[in-house]
């Protein structure tokens, strides 16, 4: 299963969440981004909607699949 990492770093001034190569808004505070980061892992592994999806890869390639709703990532928090 996939895991998707959040990661609490200095970001403008402030403090962000990265997840990969992107960057939430910026915080204020370390305990506020890390608290931000928590909630939306936790969303992330809420069950939703079969849906189709389409995506562009790193090459400019469209991609088209079915995402199932009970299909979610394990997440976690690196504060």
């Amino acid at each position: 299963m996939a895991v998707v990492k959040y990661v609490v770093v200095p970001h403008d001034g402030g403090y962000a969440y990265r997840v990969g190569d992107t960057f939430s808004e910026t915080f204020p505070t370390h305990d506020e981004a890390e608290a931000a980061a928590r909630i939306a892992a936790g969303e992330q592994k809420v069950s939703g909607e079969t849906v189709d999806i389409s995506w562009e890869d790193d090459k400019g390639r469209w991609h088209g699949e079915t995402a199932l709703g009970q299909d979610r990532p394990d997440t976690e928090v690196d504060p």
